[in-house]
């Protein structure tokens, strides 16, 4: 695939790369570029996440088109406190209440689950579906990070400058802060949405705690209970001895924190402290942590006094899904990844996040929706390979299709969407019946093999058996309505007679597509040929009682999938049956 400049794309990712390796020559000059991510497992992770991962790994992949060595490191907040049971999720019930307040990887993992423990079970589905949409990343739980000691030195600096830390904080603890001033196109933040904003990082954690022993920003985890439920009493600089009391049990220890690696930084401190710590050039942020006085904000002052400097980065919009609420993983219910790509192709949800800057929400649809987003896509496709596309959406195409490293894997025949949606809703799964009604789409050019048209037809299968209302899918008659066909007057038993007496002479997608188009502008004495602005409006609504006519003789309903798409599920012989023939 072509490198791509910045000045030849022009879209936001492109400007972003411009930004990023300015940036990174400025503080770190001949090595790699370093974006970010973070992730907390503390439930299924959602596809609002999705853009926490899917920002940075786009600015990277452009880094890399350049011929830049870049590191996009995804940070598994799995040592974050375990802080409610999430709704929904199968194998879980109130029992696992008691383990409020532990690390997520000291949490058991759902029941049946083949992973050890809480964390872990929910990042390795987010692992799977990242691997499937192209995103290269280096992933680093936090867990082992603290408990290995690595961030030892970092945390005695923070005790060390915790009256510091703590005036810095405390500005943003005695006044409201003003507004913050809405980025263009972005949507004025509600309290709810803050809410809902549950994915990356602990953004709801307090700052440390404080009281008569003064302000500390290091929490341990009991050594008898096993949570943060803790208070440290005392700290000395000179020996790094630390006390501390358990609320949940009474239980008291006094550690060094020079051997001690059972706790973790509070939130607010622990991000700067790895921005400084990894170097990172480049890192988004969802409204929770943008927001006056939140950790992104607070952040950017804390990160100095480990010697580091803020990421660059956006302030990314909600993701939603079409005809569900604000996604929240507390709340469950709500899709992740996975769940998308077993609907859509890795190319089609790329191209979602792509082709919207940052700070602009989208939907992702689970709905009807999903068939005209696929149409826009293989609209979309159709102008790159002729070259009338515009040079932005060529862009956003060209980072859906693949990566740096090469092009994702393809349908090697992309047949429409909802026409295979159409013909796993009529087949009901039957893969030869399949076969027969694609074979018959364009005689001329056969499909001779599902695999062809895979994996985009098992998607819509997917879509088809898990997302349309069993009394929304498709039964063809199994007999003829014989009372409705005894019924119909001299115009309705013309109309069927046009259309059973041109079956065989267009039995195609095409053909049928003008067949039963054409048939109401026969009977009204105008050329199956002709165009709408020739014909009278009334032609228009003969067409939908036409249309109706046939859904109710065919399936029952008055209304169904594509007709020529029908005509070819059910097949010529049975269409003369079901038709009065």
């Amino acid at each position: 695939m072509a490198q791509s400049t910045g000045a030849e794309t022009q879209d936001w990712v492109s400007r972003y790369a411009d930004d990023v390796i300015a940036e990174s020559e400025r503080r770190a000059p001949g090595k790699p570029v370093v974006v970010a991510s973070g992730l907390s497992p503390s439930g299924p992770i959602h596809l609002g996440n999705l853009r926490e991962v899917m920002t940075p790994h786009l600015v990277a992949d452009e880094v890399r088109r350049r011929g830049y060595e870049v590191r996009h490191l995804i940070s598994w907040d799995d040592y974050d406190r375990y802080r409610k049971v999430p709704a929904g999720v199968p194998g879980t019930d109130a029992s696992w209440a008691e383990h409020i307040g532990k690390p997520l990887t000291s949490v058991p993992a759902p029941a049946g689950s083949e992973y050890p423990n809480w964390a872990e079970h929910f990042k390795a589905a987010m692992i799977d579906a990242l691997g499937e949409l192209g995103v290269e990343f280096d992933g680093i739980s936090q867990t082992e990070q603290y408990t290995s000691g690595v961030y030892r030195e970092q945390i005695l600096h923070a005790m060390k400058h915790r009256g510091d830390i703590d005036a810095i904080l405390d500005q943003y603890r005695t006044k409201k802060a003003p507004a913050k001033k809405q980025q263009q196109g972005q949507k004025p933040v509600d309290e709810a949405e803050l809410e809902a904003a549950e994915g990356s990082g602990a953004a709801s954690e307090d700052d440390g705690s404080g009281g008569a022993g003064g302000y500390y920003p290091y929490k341990p985890f009991c050594g008898e209970c096993g949570k943060d439920l803790t208070t440290v009493t005392s700290y000395d600089d000179a020996t790094t001895e630390l006390s501390y009391t358990c609320t949940v049990d009474g239980f008291t220890e006094t550690v060094r924190l020079s051997e001690f690696n059972r706790g973790k930084l509070v939130w607010k401190v622990d991000w700067p402290m790895r921005w400084a710590f990894e170097g990172v050039i480049f890192e988004p942020s969802g409204v929770d942590h943008s927001s006056p006085g939140s950790s992104f904000q607070v952040g950017g002052q804390i990160v100095e006094l480990f010697g580091g400097k803020q990421p660059i980065g956006p302030m990314y919009a909600f993701v939603g899904i079409s005809g569900m609420a604000k996604m929240s993983s507390s709340k469950g219910g709500v899709p992740t990844p996975a769940d998308a790509l077993q609907i859509m192709e890795p190319q089609l949800l790329r191209w979602l996040y792509a082709r919207r800057r940052p700070n602009q929400s989208f939907k992702i649809a689970f709905d009807q929706e999903i068939q005209r987003l696929y149409d826009e896509w293989d609209k979309l496709a159709g102008k790159v390979a002729d070259g009338s596309v515009l040079p932005a959406d060529a862009a956003a195409y060209m980072r859906a299709v693949g990566t740096a490293a090469g092009e994702l894997p393809r349908t090697p025949r992309p047949l429409p969407y909802r026409t295979l949606a159409s013909v796993a809703d009529i087949t009901a799964g039957h893969e030869d019946q399949a076969l027969r009604i694609l074979g018959e789409l364009d005689p001329e050019n056969p499909v001779t093999t599902l695999d062809e048209v895979r994996p985009r037809l098992d998607r819509a299968d997917a879509w088809i058996s898990k997302y349309v209302p069993a009394e929304s899918r498709t039964v063809v008659r199994s007999e003829p309505d014989t009372e409705a066909l005894a019924a119909l007057d001299d115009d309705a038993r013309e109309s069927l007679r046009l259309l059973l007496e041109g079956l065989d002479s267009h039995w195609s997608l095409d053909g049928l597509t003008h067949l039963v188009y054409g048939v109401p502008k026969v009977q009204a004495g105008f050329s199956p040929d002709a165009t709408p602005k020739e014909l009278p409006p009334e032609i228009k609504t003969a067409q939908r009682s036409f249309f109706a006519l046939l859904y109710h003789l065919l399936v029952g309903r008055d209304t169904g999938p594509r007709l020529p798409t029908l005509l070819l599920a059910v097949g010529a012989e049975r269409v003369r049956s079901l038709l009065g023939a």
